[in-house]
């Protein structure tokens, strides 16, 4: 048969060029990248052979065939599919990509690292190329369904390329590599080794439909073997529910999550329609004790059409639900897309969108059906899941119907915004909360004294992230979120008229003594007042309504964020014995020395009372053990 040679047009060499050498950082793709074209090979030949039952096509064993040649350095994928005709092989692989390809170089010019540009490559349809980073040289041979003659395309990746006819094609295509030496420094792997051929069909295509088979190496003494089968083929989320059992979906999450439990709950989805996927997530049982670490691998496997792509698809699902584990298979992607595309593209937003509130339902229904397997939920993720309420205002009333919280009310079950607004007292307008490290530090703490005398119910609230998400919440259902420890507090609502009137006496037969004290204590704090909301404490710090609390402020500065300091205001309570006896000997004595020490010493108490640190530990100590000394 007469063979031709043909150059490959300058932008293709171009292509093709930095292809080989720039474009893949994981070289073990190419693999992946032919044994999806045979499995596509396959679907076409067997939907042909539908549409037409005439076509001469033998679909009795479909599959695909991988051959290792240790001598002679050689791996051939084969398959016995669709295959090509002499003009299809001159269109589709000898020209790389037959339109745009200019174009394609500019974009390629632009993105700004590897990553960015292999996610370029699939849109042109050159994959087969990549067999080039690990092959000297490349032959394809292949025939059409239902012709008699078959082509031969041979090349060495570099100017030119050569087409024959052949007679002897067996149905389908196959394409041998004649590969490159190893060279583990530049990842490239020894591909006669069946260890690393199995590595990589596992990992990159064991739920591809197709048996993929290869003849295992015969040992010493033993007969040669008949071919294996390396892949499952077993993609759950591709089978209807009841044709799977619970083991099969739990081997699954603990092959994916290399988690040895059972997960918490399962989740299945299929979306019909222009962008079809389907989706197979699992709720672990627990948290895993990196979950709040910056290093934690967070996503779902993204598959396209039951071929392997990435093992942790961050855009698939908010960094909230990053405890969620799982699988995505999309029909309709390209099998090299790159995060940087995943992050713009329109169908993978539609994805997650539709994927979260999934999530946040299931959760919902968990909730709704099932008290125990809830409260393990939220005891393992709540803190994560409360993140978004910050970070995703589309979901936030779904993310509060399933959120709980600790509360005055009960000791051991936690309560929901909903519960606690339907327990509200009468003419209580606000929902109250507290934040700190530990129930018993803030269930103690003086900001708390007057709402446990009245009765009033406080959300009490442990987790770093509180402190943002009431912010950023502000309200629920009208009644807006309020800290106990922040702003002036008026719990007299019954009778406001008297109580006002006693505020301010009180506020007028102290003044001096605040006004002093302001002055005393004004690198520490911005105002001095009478408090309302004390019942035992001498005094207590309070922010401002609208200032950081101190925790959020070194919440902040832990990000590397500066943040000035903030001036916070002393309450006193005219009612202790030693807020009376600070009075008296302000209005009795002219030397205020010594009351001087007094006034920072109650500061300084005030502040630990909430879980502070003295300004300076120090001089702190002296004091006290100053005045101890004197009662003695």
């Amino acid at each position: 048969m007469t063979t031709e040679t043909f150059e490959f047009q300058v932008e293709a060499r171009q292509l093709l060029q930095l292809m080989i050498h720039s474009v893949y950082s994981n070289k073990d793709v190419f693999l992946r990248e032919l044994v999806s074209n045979a499995s596509d090979a396959l679907d076409k030949l067997r939907l042909e052979k539908l549409r037409d039952d005439s076509l001469d096509a033998d679909v009795s064993d479909l599959h695909i065939e991988l051959d290792v040649d240790k001598e002679a350095r050689t791996l051939t994928v084969r398959d016995n599919g669709i295959g090509m005709s002499y003009d299809e092989v001159g269109k589709l692989i000898g020209t790389i990509a037959n339109s745009g390809t200019a174009a394609f170089l500019e974009e390629l010019k632009e993105a700004k690292d590897a990553a960015g540009a292999e996610g370029l490559i699939g849109r042109f349809g050159v994959g087969f190329y990549s067999g080039f980073m690990a092959a000297d040289e490349v032959t394809l041979v292949t025939r059409r369904a239902g012709e008699g003659q078959g082509t031969r395309w041979t090349s060495r990746g570099e100017a030119t390329y050569t087409l024959e006819r052949v007679d002897d094609a067996p149905q389908g295509t196959s394409v041998t590599l004649h590969l490159k030496p190893a060279d583990p420094e530049n990842q490239l792997h020894d591909y006669t080794s069946e260890w690393t051929i199995r590595e990589i069909v596992k990992r990159y295509s064991d739920f591809i439909t197709w048996p993929i088979r290869m003849v295992p190496e015969a040992r010493d003494g033993e007969d040669t073997p008949g071919p294996e089968t390396l892949n499952s083929m077993k993609a759950l989320w591709a089978r209807s529910r009841d044709e799977v059992s619970d083991d099969e979906y739990h081997e699954l999450y603990k092959h994916i999550s290399h988690d040895w439990r059972e997960p918490l709950e399962t989740i299945r989805l299929q979306a019909e329609g222009t962008f079809e996927y389907q989706a197979l997530l699992f709720v672990p049982s627990h948290a895993p004790h990196d979950l709040f670490t910056r290093d934690f691998k967070r996503g779902v496997q993204l598959y396209v059409k039951r071929v392997f792509i990435m093992d942790d698809c961050e855009a698939l699902l908010p960094p909230y639900l990053r405890f969620v584990k799982g699988v995505v298979d999309a029909q309709d992607l390209s099998l090299n897309v790159s995060r940087e595309i995943l992050q713009q593209d329109r169908h993978i937003r539609m994805m997650q969108r539709r994927l979260t509130k999934k999530v946040l339902s299931t959760v919902k229904e968990i909730k709704t059906k099932d008290a125990d397997r809830y409260a393990t939920f939220w005891r393992e993720f709540g803190t994560a899941l409360k993140e978004g309420l910050v970070t995703d205002s589309e979901n936030r009333d779904a993310i509060l119907a399933v959120s709980s919280f600790a509360t005055t009310h009960s000791a051991d079950e936690p309560t929901t915004l909903a519960q606690y607004v339907e327990r509200m007292k009468d003419g209580q307008d606000d929902i109250w909360f507290i934040t700190g490290e530990s129930r018993q530090a803030i269930e103690n703490s003086p900001h708390m004294e007057a709402f446990r005398d009245k009765g009033i119910e406080v959300l009490l609230l442990t987790d770093a992230v509180d402190e943002v998400w009431v912010d950023a919440v502000g309200a629920y259902e009208g009644k807006k979120l309020r800290s106990v420890a922040k702003g002036e507090i008026d719990l007299d609502a019954e009778d406001e008229e008297k109580a006002g009137e006693e505020r301010e006496k009180q506020a007028e037969e102290y003044a001096g003594l605040l006004g002093w004290m302001r002055e005393r204590l004004d690198e520490d704090i911005k105002e001095v007042r009478l408090s309302t909301r004390l019942t035992v404490s001498p005094a207590c710090v309070v922010s401002d309504a609208h200032d950081l609390t101190p925790a959020l402020e070194n919440m902040y500065r832990a990000m590397g964020q500066e943040v000035p300091r903030t001036k916070r205001i002393l309450e006193l309570n005219p009612g202790h014995a030693l807020v009376k006896s600070l009075h008296q000997a302000y209005q009795a004595s002219e030397d205020r020395t010594e009351l001087a020490e007094s006034a920072e010493l109650l500061h300084t108490l005030a502040v630990l009372a909430e879980g502070g640190q003295p300004k300076d530990p120090a001089r702190f100590v002296r004091l006290v053990a100053d005045r101890l000394e004197r009662t003695l």
